[in-house]
């Protein structure tokens, strides 16, 4: 048995915060704690989790979770969780490579041989949607999303409306199959609207197209439309989940392994999602070692169907950041994409190795990510 010697965070671009746990045998994981736009208060929290856990059982992986959650008495919340997330996430690659084993090989075994994944296209406000597509069929995608419009007023002329389809036309009809991401920006009076004017042309999923705190919306949402529904961004526990499930209100859900409380929620949720026959497509416009984590539990999750990546999206390149989604990775072909899909990695824990040098250089003085502000012309704020 080994202790926790050092628990260490590092903050890097273009907008992620890994985590380092080592042992006193000298083992270590990496973690990945990312909570987009609120680097500092995941800081905050993991500096009250580093205070508790040094000295622990590094073996002790799912009571250290129980100790995280239940008695710090306030629970759940996307700052929180998502500190848990990179600790746990840690703790899991340090027992697996300690085994010399992948991580899924701890969940039980593979399920598959490769995993279903998609890229982004079209940034914030989408445009140059089909030159964007082109190059992602280049890269061996089969399926990608975009935002299915700009940032829109609660209730906006109709006009607004009619780029989504013609963009949606645009890249299905190079052959990719298309998840139009509404990001919680489209309200009701022109959620109910775009669905109806996307239905003929199936898009892949819509996602979150309306804010998750309106669960009852949503399930109306739902009756509505042939379109599968997918959310789950901004749910960060199996008990966030549970009314979404038992309403029967979506169809996929993208539980985020970094803002869940890692490995060993997830692992819970999904569970949970296959006894509703509810599909898992883990959100993770992130960096590496989200995905890598993603990953693994991809390949023992039975109910898993697509896996989001961040290579190329439009965040890893804001306020001149050179740094992509393989950047600290010493092996950048783990993620390579051949017809849709990544192979399942055949190393160690997560299976990758980080390039700790170039982390702790980039973090020495690296600035917190903010999120983006979007204002209509009157000047009222829009959702991002």
């Amino acid at each position: 048995m080994a202790k926790i010697t050092s628990i260490e965070y590092f903050r890097v671009m273009p907008r992620w915060l890994f985590v380092k746990v080592t042992s006193s045998d000298g083992g270590y994981g990496w973690g990945e704690s990312t909570l987009e736009g609120h680097t500092e208060a995941i800081e905050g929290s993991l500096d009250e989790l580093i205070g508790r856990f040094v000295g622990y059982e590094a073996d002790d992986i799912e009571h250290i979770w129980q100790t995280a959650w239940r008695l710090g008495f306030y629970r759940g919340g996307a700052v929180f969780m998502s500190a848990i997330s990179g600790i746990d996430i840690a703790l899991w690659d340090l027992k697996a490579r300690k085994l010399g084993v992948p991580i899924y090989s701890l969940l039980g075994g593979k399920v598959r041989d490769k995993v279903s994944v998609y890229a982004w296209i079209g940034g914030d406000r989408p445009e140059d949607v089909e030159a964007q597509a082109k190059k992602r069929i280049g890269q061996g995608f089969k399926a990608i999303k975009m935002n299915a419009t700009a940032d829109l007023g609660w209730l906006d002329s109709p006009s607004a409306l009619q780029g989504s389809v013609e963009r949606l036309k645009a890249v299905k009809a190079l052959g990719l199959d298309v998840g139009l991401d509404f990001h919680g920006r489209v309200h009701k009076p022109m959620a109910k609207q775009l669905a109806k004017a996307l239905e003929p042309h199936q898009p892949l999923f819509i996602e979150e197209p309306l804010l998750s705190e309106h669960l009852e919306a949503i399930k109306h949402f739902s009756t509505q439309t042939s379109i599968p529904i997918a959310l789950g961004e901004r749910l960060y526990n199996r008990w966030d989940v549970k009314p979404f499930l038992e309403s029967a209100a979506i169809d996929v859900l993208q539980p985020d392994i970094s803002h869940v409380g890692g490995i060993s929620e997830i692992r819970r949720i999904a569970a949970m999602a296959e006894a509703y026959d509810v599909g898992i497509a883990p959100h993770c416009p992130l960096g590496p070692i989200a995905l890598a984590a993603s990953i693994q539990v991809a390949l023992a999750t039975p109910n898993f169907v697509i896996q989001e990546m961040s290579l190329g999206i439009h965040y890893n390149s804001m306020h001149n950041s050179t740094y992509d989604l393989c950047s600290y990775l010493k092996d950048a072909s783990i993620f390579d994409v051949k017809e849709g899909y990544v192979k399942a990695p055949t190393g160690p824990g997560l299976g990758i190795e980080i390039d700790e040098a170039e982390v702790r250089k980039v973090s020495k003085n690296c600035k917190a990510w903010r999120c983006l502000e979007f204002h209509g012309p009157d000047g009222s704020v829009r959702e991002w």
